[in-house]
């Protein structure tokens, strides 16, 4: 039971990596909160982990949306009176090559991926600051590392968080704050089945453990940190690639 009476906050938990990672922390005793914007999968979690008696919370709102998640911030320290641990791992895509990419499709990545961040960020942290501990750990990717065709806006956002972890880990570490980041690799989601089953075999091909990730797989990496085992580990990114980026 490494989170026992540990408070967790995790955005984008309704589904893939998100809901992995919550269930995995329900498992090891966490309180749960999901922040997401689909109703249906997430009240479909909701009901499942509340069947098995988990205690767990669902609040609906826009990470890109400042005043909304500071709101709902208030809204989980009024109810559960701290917030131990915020996994920002909410994220979209909107891909094109520069050629084609639109304005509105690179704002919107940029407000939910990285501004979003940012918000519940801001939002949180203050109440981690005042108990003097917190867990905050930001979903990067590989991507951040050598670029991907077609995908500007997302790459320019999960770059920023590597440097915001960074900048953040210094800023809170103080305050008895860690800051990580996770830089996934291709993991098996709603998010990577568009690729098709030819891309995805020729990057098994170039991925030294001939795999795809599985959401576990992130979500046990988002436990590690999470935990005291991890109390000394700050500013840093761990790829979490089957050693895609060697």
């Amino acid at each position: 039971m490494e989170l026992q009476h540990k408070v967790a906050v995790i955005t984008g938990g309704a589904k893939g990596i998100g809901r992995e990672t919550a269930d995995l922390f329900l498992n090891n005793g966490a309180t749960v909160v999901i922040l997401d914007i689909d109703d249906k999968k997430a009240k479909e979690a909701i009901d499942q982990w509340t069947s098995q008696g988990f205690p767990c919370y669902y609040f609906k709102v826009n990470t890109a949306h400042y005043n909304e998640v500071l709101g709902v911030a208030e809204q989980i320290i009024n109810q559960l009176k701290k917030v131990d641990i915020l996994i920002n791992n909410a994220g979209i895509t909107r891909d094109a090559s520069l050629k084609n990419l639109t304005p509105e499709h690179w704002q919107e990545v940029i407000d939910v991926n990285l501004t979003g961040v940012f918000n519940c960020t801001k939002a949180f942290s203050p109440y981690m600051v005042n108990q003097q501990y917190g867990r905050i750990i930001n979903a990067s990717s590989v991507t951040a590392h050598y670029g991907s065709f077609g995908q500007s806006n997302y790459v320019a956002t999960k770059s920023a968080l590597i440097g915001l972890t960074k900048v953040w880990a210094k800023e809170l570490g103080s305050k008895g704050i860690t800051v990580n980041a996770v830089a996934p690799g291709f993991i098996e989601t709603d998010m990577t089945a568009i690729l098709g089953t030819d891309f995805m075999g020729e990057l098994i091909q170039r991925t030294p453990v001939r795999r795809v990730g599985q959401p576990q797989d992130i979500a046990n990496a988002y436990l590690f940190l999470a935990s005291e085992k991890a109390g000394f580990i700050t500013g840093t990114c761990i790829n979490v690639d089957g050693g895609l980026t060697l």
